[in-house]
């Protein structure tokens, strides 16, 4: 599994280092769907081949292969926001949804002991 969390980890930092510009530097609409575009590459491209025989760890997948096309709509949504208490309250939601997928990154992340015996 070294690799595969390896891989994991990366997606971790990525989600990190995107959550953090999009709260603090105020990303542009263009740029945070750039950020997004080569986000769901990786994801595409590193995680989704990976072989996995633990249950727990596919269903996060899917879960995360969920949030991140659902944080494609929050950023078409902060594109689309014509005034700033819009706009704040789109760059909040994604924020938020970026958590969630860190979130679900660390419980892969954690040793397997933790649902195992």
């Amino acid at each position: 599994m070294s690799l595969n969390r390896d891989k994991y980890q990366a997606l971790a930092t990525l989600l990190e280092q995107l959550r953090s510009d999009a709260t603090t530097t105020q990303l542009d609409a263009p740029e945070l769907r750039r950020r997004l575009a080569s986000l769901q590459e990786f994801f595409g491209q590193q995680i989704v081949p990976l072989t996995d025989v633990d249950s727990r760890v596919q269903s996060y997948r899917t879960e995360i292969s969920k949030q991140l096309r659902l944080l494609e709509i929050d950023v078409m949504f902060f594109q689309g926001a014509r005034q700033v208490s819009t706009a704040q309250t789109r760059l909040q939601t994604i924020s938020d949804r970026l958590t969630t997928l860190l979130r679900y990154c660390t419980a892969i992340l954690e040793p397997e002991a933790q649902g195992e015996k």
